[in-house]
């Protein structure tokens, strides 16, 4: 087995289409890993954990290494030095460009512009921030790495030049219409988000475009914002910014599960906004369904009905588990754990506390306060639900959502694994996704598929028929092969547990 790298100086390219072209070189026939990263202590470190040999680089440095046969490694560094060094000539070609050399010069060359983008590694994405900040720029900071103590100084200096900061590690957001970082293509209209979880806007922003309704701006905070240490600044702030906005008719909220008192005064302030607000923190469940202008919704999906509902004027629909229809049981007695395999850390969160609320002895690799811990994140224990995008699995390496070779891998893995009796997994489409997500996926499937007595596969897919993977086409390849393709996360995780209740029942 080869290991071939080429190091360019001074050459820099925002980690997205990094990643993208690590998943490009990744599945290069003879190829075995790849990764194309900056030359960050961190990006190194990570890249010898990840088991390849140590090399020296600096941070400005754009570092391709690859593992493989030794031809085929050639041809892959030739191929990646040829797509970054073309680009810029290409874009170029038939434009009249100014070059940009800082954000200050920038702002200067342009002075309409209000907002920053920032995609550099994480221990130089706090100083960039700052600096946008100081140019009079909003800022979403895409990086994760970034410090509590590091997001608490961009967020306070954001409250005093009043901005806006979404992130750090924010991946998602659509302000004006324009879909940010992993985003879908959805409808524009009057319900206006503000989400610290990243495919939780992206489930509820596609939810509410499948029900004819749109959304005015879609705010990522980043995971920490409700964090007792950050206090919730750019969720609050954001709040201002809807309340004031014409478009905005419902304003959405959701997190994963905040700091109590944070969660307090983050409702406080829903309170006080002459608009109806409609909750949803994952993890926090309301006796009630209404209080005074506030809507308590119960999953993600539901959070998208009520929002519809509230706009509409209509009745609130209530809460109600989906079930499957004609769905026969016939597993062997041995096939009893449900195994989770999800590219989305929310809609990993999201089944394991339906499936807890249910009474199942969980485990995973980001287990929920009443789940367990997994003892080795590549050996699934029990009833298992995995996150795939956490760093454990993406340490040089893409994320699944744009290279499914690791998703693919460990569906495989559990497929094959004669004590599983469902398995669970998401595809998620947009911006920044992987462009033919079924073209590796269906082969795997195929062969579970292909054993005696297979596990029930149970799919959702995270996306708009106006996405650029064709969605439509999608269900129907994953449906031609006897997979069930549910209509949200939540309603793919009671079928889960619908077939696990009819097992059990068969017995």
């Amino acid at each position: 087995m080869a290991v071939e790298y080429l190091i360019l100086p001074n050459l820099y390219q925002d980690s997205v289409s990094l990643m993208q072209l690590s998943a490009k070189l990744s599945n290069i026939n003879g190829i075995e890993q790849a990764s194309v990263i900056m030359g960050t202590p961190a990006n190194l470190t990570r890249l010898v954990d990840a088991g390849f040999p140590a090399i020296e680089a600096n941070p400005n440095d754009l570092v391709i290494i690859v593992k493989g046969n030794k031809n085929e490694c050639e041809q892959a560094i030739h191929l990646a030095k040829q797509s970054l060094l073309s680009s810029p000539k290409q874009t170029i070609a038939n434009k009249s460009t100014t070059k940009i050399t800082s954000l200050s010069n920038a702002v200067e060359k342009n002075t309409a512009l209000n907002l920053a983008l920032i995609s550099v590694p994480g221990e130089y994405a706090a100083a960039e921030a700052i600096k946008a900040l100081n140019a009079g720029l909003n800022v979403m900071l895409f990086s994760d790495n970034v410090s509590l103590q590091e997001e608490k100084q961009i967020k306070t200096l954001a409250q005093q030049k009043d901005l806006l900061v979404m992130g750090p590690d924010c991946g998602t957001a659509i302000i004006n219409g324009i879909p940010l970082g992993f985003a879908n293509i959805v409808r524009a209209g009057n319900i206006g988000i503000i989400a610290a979880s990243g495919t939780g806007l992206q489930e509820v922003t596609c939810n509410i475009d499948k029900l004819g309704e749109g959304i005015s701006q879609a705010i990522g905070t980043g995971g920490h914002d409700l964090h007792q240490e950050i206090g919730g600044i750019s969720m609050l702030y954001a709040m201002d910014l809807l309340e004031k906005d014409k478009k905005t008719e419902v304003i959405v909220l959701i997190s994963k599960p905040p700091a109590s008192n944070i969660a307090e005064k983050i409702k406080k302030r829903a309170m006080q906004i002459n608009k109806p607000v409609v909750f949803h923190f994952l993890g926090q469940h309301s006796a009630k369904n209404q209080e005074d202008n506030l809507y308590y919704a119960k999953t993600l999906a539901h959070t998208a009905e009520v929002a519809v509902a509230v706009l509409r004027k209509q009745r609130i629909p209530p809460h109600i588990p989906s079930r499957m229809k004609n769905s026969p049981c016939s597993l062997k007695i041995e096939q009893q754990y449900i195994r989770g395999v999800f590219s989305g850390g929310t809609f990993c969160f999201e089944a394991q506390q339906i499936l807890h609320r249910a009474g199942l002895r969980l485990f995973s690799n980001t287990p929920i306060a009443e789940g367990m811990k997994l003892k080795e994140a590549n050996q699934s224990q029990q009833h298992t639900l995995l996150d795939l995008g956490d760093d454990f699995f993406t340490q040089g390496k893409p994320h699944p959502m744009i290279d499914p070779t690791l998703r693919n891998q460990r569906l495989l893995q559990e497929g094959l694994d004669p004590e599983v009796a469902v398995i669970l997994f998401d595809l998620v489409l947009g911006y920044g996704a992987n462009l033919i997500p079924t073209e590796t996926l269906l082969p795997i499937l195929q062969k579970i598929q292909q054993q005696n007595s297979p596990p029930y596969l149970i799919a959702h897919i995270c996306g708009t028929p106006q996405d650029i993977q064709n969605k439509q086409l999608i269900q129907e390849q994953l449906q031609d092969i006897g997979v069930f393709v549910a209509n949200n996360n939540a309603e793919a995780t009671y079928f889960a547990l619908e077939i696990l209740q009819r097992r059990n029942t068969n017995e």
